[in-house]
């Protein structure tokens, strides 16, 4: 992103604050309010990350966190008595 775009998408995003501003003493602290806040926030989080020179890179994965599971089937013993879900007593 070009310079000139990030100057534009910085004041555009506080062009949504100033907004914000107006929604919030017409309407208060509403819900609808404050997830736009939210979002404009969020906006700005995203807009920084522009900033910075290298890109995050994503965190590697620990070969000690991977859960692995088996490809058998579980023991039936397991759903003795249970409902599928949405299905109901089937088995009554």
């Amino acid at each position: 992103m070009s310079t000139s775009e990030l100057a534009e998408l910085r004041r555009t995003i506080g062009q949504l604050r100033q907004c914000m501003g107006a929604l919030r003493s017409r309407y208060g602290d509403a819900a609808a309010v404050r997830r736009l806040a939210n979002d404009v926030e969020r906006l700005d989080i995203d807009a920084g990350e522009f900033d910075s020179p290298i890109p995050a890179q994503p965190k590697p994965v620990d070969p000690g966190e991977v859960v692995k599971i088996p490809d058998a089937p579980y023991d039936p013993s397991l759903w003795q008595g249970a409902d599928d879900e949405g299905i109901g007593g089937y088995h009554r």
